[in-house]
């Protein structure tokens, strides 16, 4: 599970990086980061500006193969696996 787990957060931070990488993810700064006093600090903050992803159907005409398929009798190998003492 755990290995898992690894796999797919790698996933998603490659999935990140290509995005960043490929102009789908821009982010920009818009406030500086304050060190904490006594009193608390601030956190920066950010603006993302992501790539719209428009999703739908369109009805085309395409060729498609028809596959015909028949019964016939085969000779398969058989395997038995016997415990022993049996």
């Amino acid at each position: 599970m755990k290995r898992f787990i690894l796999t797919l957060l790698a996933i998603v931070i490659l999935a990140l990086i290509a995005a960043i990488a490929l102009g789908y993810v821009d982010f920009n700064q818009t406030r500086e980061a304050k060190l904490p006093r006594i009193e608390g600090g601030q956190l920066p903050a950010f603006e993302a500006d992501v790539a719209k992803v428009e999703v739908g159907t369109t009805d085309k005409t395409v060729e498609v193969p028809k596959i015909v398929t028949s019964n016939e009798t085969v000779t398969v190998p058989t395997v038995e696996v016997k415990k022993g003492g049996e």
